[in-house]
């Protein structure tokens, strides 16, 4: 168990958190949600000891330990992986090292056989024997190689690094784990993997994650972070969600019929008031009206970019050709003879394990990579605005975010910028910060911001979500719904891919593409919803994932495997 105790933790004279009294108990997995900058990092942080409260305290169950997902991912560059994940239980490596260290000597003493004994006996206890192998299975499930467990950690890609943090952090089940955004930069497998993790997982887990379906998967609890105070609500997000609006409608219900009922109180009074017959029970309507007390509905702090995507120009019927597109990087060759046609009302989510080719075939769509063989063609009438995944180079310059929106604009007129950077949040003296010095997610904004001033009819976004927080995240999935152009997107939010897209394309290990049009995708469905009543429900591809949605089933099971079910 861990609770904070009265914490209060302020940044210069400003309270981010007022006395704040939570308890997580063991057995349940609690997601931390809150507007962006509400501090839900920083909350975990005070959690972790990381950072010292104002006032207040932190309390652990004497003898419980505790394990955070790290964030830097070049720490550990020049450690082994299989070490990395070890040092998730951090008394049981520095037992490993001692013992290695000892066996080592060329003076081997009775001194050091004595203290050789005595860690043997708690490494013993604390199961190192089976250290390595347990280390194994959580890198195998993650989707580590077999080949990379002993590889030097500055060796691997950073999806790959975020892979082993993550295992470091869930090594030697942790009495209490606090995860920020865990599902950042991992494939869908892994989140599958995680999320079966989680579940099963029987001691205190706190999570911050933008990823909706995510935490209707995992959690138990929810704990809103609001006006520096954290509330706790019983079950998953949809379901804090929908009583959360509930209660605010329930109030303002109550609130009109108390309102209805003052109105009767004075016109009462006004008119009998004057009336000594009357005047007694215009009097004590007097009194029932002071009573009357209308219950403080507060607004939450939360506010929602307008994410509005407007093309100056409507799209025609030739949209895009592909044609045996094929392209090798670092030897390895990710896309394979694909080719495919977009129509003008397309909205294609692309799926798959291999990140690099996803962001590759972007990348080539936009002119900014040239394939090995074969071509691509928009149409005439096609208009395009790219969302990178690693935009760094958008922002290395000492531009303020005014001036740098002001270098996209077709309009001349600062003031019509700072119309799009208020719908996304940036108002006032926002609008002369530095690019160079924004969060995360204040760069994705101004990203969307840039892509929506372009008035482009054709949009491809490379992993958009990560780093929004839920309000952001929202506003995009109705903005892209509502959107009436093309959009071509990678996605790890399941919610979102399947509100949006009405195609999906999967390209598989070897570059392969698979195109999955809607006839195709209900044919699925159908043949899915059959499996779950079906002895096929436990069939060795399918078993685990029954009530995933269907487009997961297009990621981890090819089409033949699929119709090998039947």
């Amino acid at each position: 168990m861990i609770s904070a105790n009265n914490v209060t933790y302020r940044v210069g004279k400003k309270a981010l958190f007022e006395d704040v009294n939570i308890k997580f108990t063991e057995g349940n997995c609690y997601g931390l949600i809150g507007a962006n900058g509400a501090g839900k990092s920083t909350f975990l942080k005070i959690l972790s000891g990381s950072l010292e409260t104002t006032k207040g305290d932190i309390v652990i169950t004497p003898g419980q330990r505790l394990s955070v997902l790290e964030q830097d991912h070049f720490k550990y560059d020049e450690y082994p992986v299989m070490d990395v994940v070890i040092m998730g239980n951090a008394r049981l490596y520095e037992i490993m090292k001692e013992k290695d260290a000892i066996y080592a000597k060329e003076d081997f003493t009775d001194e050091d056989g004595i203290r050789a004994s005595e860690l043997e006996g708690e490494f013993a206890e604390m199961d190192g024997w089976e250290a390595e192998s347990n280390a194994a299975q959580l890198l195998n499930g993650l989707g580590i190689a077999t080949d990379l467990h002993y590889s030097t950690m500055k060796d691997l890609n950073g999806s790959e690094k975020v892979k082993v943090l993550l295992a470091k952090a869930l090594f030697g089940n942790p009495d209490i784990l606090l995860l920020d955004e865990p599902t950042n930069h991992l494939d869908l497998d892994a989140i599958a993997w995680l999320e079966e993790f989680l579940i099963n997982f029987e001691n205190t887990v706190i999570v911050v994650s933008h990823d909706r379906y995510f935490l209707n998967k995992v959690c138990t609890q929810i704990a809103d972070i609001d006006y520096g105070k954290i509330q706790l609500y019983a079950g998953n997000y949809d379901f804090w969600y929908e009583s959360s609006q509930l209660l605010v409608k329930q109030m303002k219900e109550a609130n009109k019929k108390k309102e209805e009922k003052i109105k009767e109180l004075q016109e009462f009074i006004s008119r009998f008031s004057a009336n000594a017959s009357k005047s007694k029970q215009a009097t004590s309507r007097k009194r029932a009206l002071e009573k009357i007390e209308l219950d403080e509905i507060k607004p939450s702090s939360r506010k929602y970019p307008y994410i509005d995507f407007r093309p100056d120009r409507e799209i025609g019927n030739e949209v895009l050709t592909v044609e045996h597109l094929t392209k090798t990087v670092n030897g390895v060759k990710v896309l394979d003879d694909i080719s495919f046609i977009l129509n003008r009302e397309d909205k294609v989510a692309f799926v798959g394990g291999n990140e690099l080719a996803k962001t590759t075939l972007f990348q080539i769509l936009m002119g900014e990579m040239e394939p090995d063989a074969g071509t691509y063609k928009w149409g005439v009438t096609t208009s395009q605005a790219y969302f990178p995944k690693d935009p760094t180079s958008e922002f290395d310059n000492d531009y303020t975010i005014a001036d740098w929106l002001m270098s996209y604009s077709p309009v001349d007129d600062i003031t019509y910028v700072r119309g799009f950077l208020g719908r996304m949040l940036f108002a006032g003296e926002d609008g002369v910060k530095k690019v160079k010095v924004l969060s995360g997610g204040e760069k994705v904004r101004c990203l969307l911001s840039k892509m929506m001033i372009s008035g482009a009819n054709c949009l491809i976004l490379d992993e958009p979500t990560n780093h929004l927080d839920m309000e952001s995240i929202t506003a995009l999935n109705n903005g892209l719904i509502k959107f009436p152009g093309v959009a071509l997107f990678a996605c790890h939010d399941h919610q979102f891919v399947e509100t949006t897209a009405n195609r999906i394309m999967e390209i598989l290990p070897n570059g392969t593409l698979i195109d999955m049009n809607w006839q195709e995708r209900e044919l699925y469905t159908m043949r899915m919803q059959k499996l779950q009543t079906m002895k096929h429900r436990n069939h060795k591809f399918l078993k685990g994932h029954a009530n995933m949605p269907f487009y997961f089933y297009s990621l981890m099971y090819s089409r033949s495997l699929l119709n090998e079910a039947f």
